[in-house]
C-alpha cells in the first residue's frame, strides 16, 4: 500500500503537482552546523532509514569503516534486513 495524497498520487510524486499543493508541504527541513575536527561524519539518506534505525545507530555503523562507501553499504544492508519498504537513497 503506497501512501497517497488525496487518494491520487503517491506522496513522493505529489510534491510538484499544482492541484495537490493545498494537501502537502514541500518545504525542506534544513539545519546548519559548523563542521570542524570534532565532526567527522555526515550521513545523507532518505527518510526510510530513520523508520528502522536511530541516528546514533547509523553513526555507529558508518564510523566502523575507513571508507564511506563501505559504511553506506552496511547501512543499506541493515535497512533492507529490517524490512523497510521505503525507497533507499544514501550519499557520502
Amino acid at each position: 500500500e503506497v501512501p497517497r495524497v488525496n487518494r491520487q498520487l503517491a506522496v513522493s510524486r505529489a510534491f510538484n503537482d499544482k492541484s495537490l499543493k493545498s494537501h502537502i508541504q514541500s518545504d525542506p527541513d534544513i539545519q546548519w552546523t559548523n563542521i570542524d575536527n570534532n565532526k567527522n561524519i555526515l550521513i545523507l539518506v532518505s527518510d526510510g532509514l530513520w523508520k528502522v534505525m536511530s541516528n546514533q545507530e547509523a553513526v555507529d555503523i558508518a564510523k566502523k569503516f575507513k571508507y564511506p562507501q563501505k559504511g553506506l553499504k552496511q547501512l543499506i544492508e541493515k535497512w533492507v534486513k529490517r524490512g523497510s519498504k521505503d525507497d533507499i537513497l544514501c550519499c557520502c
